[in-house]
């Protein structure tokens, strides 16, 4: 039996890519907050603006394979609209 019933089970690629864009995530946002009060550390931005091109491109083929990340026009939807569709993956 599956410990978290939103996950899809046996899909240990969705939980990968999903593991993996929140570790990025959770980087992106420590550099920020690093940046809001250094910013003039050219590394910094950078390594900031790697990862956010890093992110984009993980995001877009998450969201090709398994639907959007986010809502209100920052995702887009396949047809039928996928907002029906759970887990969302803030629920996983």
């Amino acid at each position: 039996m599956n410990a978290n019933p939103h996950t899809r089970p046996g899909d240990e690629q969705y939980m990968e890519m999903l593991t993996q864009l929140q570790a990025v995530d959770f980087v992106l946002c420590e550099l920020n907050l690093y940046l809001d009060t250094h910013p003039n550390d050219a590394n910094a931005i950078e390594q900031y603006n790697e990862l956010v091109q890093q992110r984009w491109h993980m995001a877009n083929e998450f969201e090709t394979l398994y639907g959007p990340l986010m809502n209100l026009g920052h995702s887009y939807s396949g047809y039928p609209w996928q907002w029906n569709d759970a887990p969302w993956p803030w629920q996983v």
